[in-house]
């Protein structure tokens, strides 16, 4: 199948960018979609559209304060944007410069950290930290609010832009889907007897990358570190057997499971995916999947057209603008069944 960037495009009016969370979590709207049939509805009434024997799968990967500003000894201004913790003091990070910084310099960041470039990797470069980099980058980084939201970082964003089940840190993104849910929603959700299981994949910075090819053959994915654990594989095993559905959490939660399940069903362990999700991909996991509304020509918006179809995908969007739904990571939800397969 052959298919255009164009084909993912659509006109957002600004205003409809979410650029505050609301004051509950949960009191977004959800936009269910059925076939073509778009049902209005709130998040909070999630469990209405779920049953007993469903299985939500979450990401629990935490938003790293992955954004450090500095100068280079030149004293340029630099910026930098963590892509991946590497061991112990070393990461990948993008750098924002008006001249590329050069193997062997060192950076001034924040006031507090010398850190030294090592050298390029792709579009990446990789740096040394003068200690353990996690510890550092928490210590004195900055909460990496997606350029969309057109403001400063404020204190409830460092509450708000973290799922309330976020513990494995390594994302410079949050799982988005995931901030809807609050500790009332899981007890109804226990309440009605749908079960939890959880994946980690750490969303890296080439998530804000934009697509630049108009034949998304050419198009070549990001890489990004995802795990599954035993007792999750076990849990989606059970419910194949039960008869329960499979609701992934997101689109990073679909593309772990399903770049773990390559030969049929998902594996135990660790790996490393670039799974480019476009419309005709044989999906193996997820049965329907919950996720907020995603950027024009975006590789989300394509993941999202391959599992409930093109059509129903523009149908959805369409109708989600019409009745002025709010947009992005902040904004509202989406409740998606997969299309069959042809």
């Amino acid at each position: 199948m052959s298919l255009s960037l164009s084909e993912f495009d659509y006109v957002l009016p600004p205003e409809l960018i979410a650029q505050q969370p609301l004051t509950s979590r949960s009191a977004s709207r959800l936009l269910v979609l059925e076939g073509n049939d778009c049902i209005d509805s709130h998040f909070v009434d999630l469990p209405l559209w779920l049953r007993a024997g469903d299985l939500l799968v979450m990401n629990d990967s935490r938003v790293l304060h992955a954004r450090l500003l500095g100068r280079k000894g030149s004293g340029g201004q630099v910026e930098i944007l963590i892509e991946r913790l590497l061991d112990g003091c070393e990461v990948l990070a993008q750098i924002r410069a008006s001249k590329p910084a050069k193997p062997g310099s060192h950076l001034q960041l924040e006031g507090a950290l010398d850190v030294e470039v090592l050298g390029r990797e792709g579009e990446f470069f990789r740096l040394r930290f003068p200690g353990d980099a996690a510890g550092l980058i928490e210590r004195h980084g900055r909460l990496p609010l997606p350029p969309y939201i057109e403001r400063a970082v404020e204190a409830p964003d460092e509450e708000r832009y973290q799922t309330v089940y976020a513990r494995e840190t390594g994302s410079v993104a949050a799982p988005t889907a995931g901030l809807h849910f609050d500790e009332e929603m899981f007890a109804r959700l226990g309440e009605l007897g749908v079960d939890i299981a959880y994946v980690t994949l750490h969303v890296g910075a080439g998530t804000f990358q934009p697509v630049r090819v108009s034949n998304l053959s050419e198009h070549r994915m990001h890489t990004e570190r995802y795990e599954l654990s035993s007792s999750t594989c076990e849990a989606i095993a059970a419910t194949r057997e039960r008869g329960g559905r499979v609701v992934a959490v997101g689109t990073t939660s679909l593309r772990a499971l399903e770049s773990a399940a390559v030969e049929g069903v998902p594996k135990v362990g660790a790996g490393e995916t670039a799974l480019f999700v476009t419309p005709g991909f044989k999906f193996r996991v997820a049965d329907m999947l919950i996720t907020n509304f995603h950027l024009p020509k975006s590789t989300l918006l394509m993941l999202v057209s391959a599992f409930a179809g093109v059509e129903e995908t523009r149908t959805a969007y369409r109708h989600a603008i019409a009745e002025k739904y709010r947009f992005f990571s902040y904004g509202d939800a989406m409740l998606l069944s997969r299309k069959p397969n042809d």
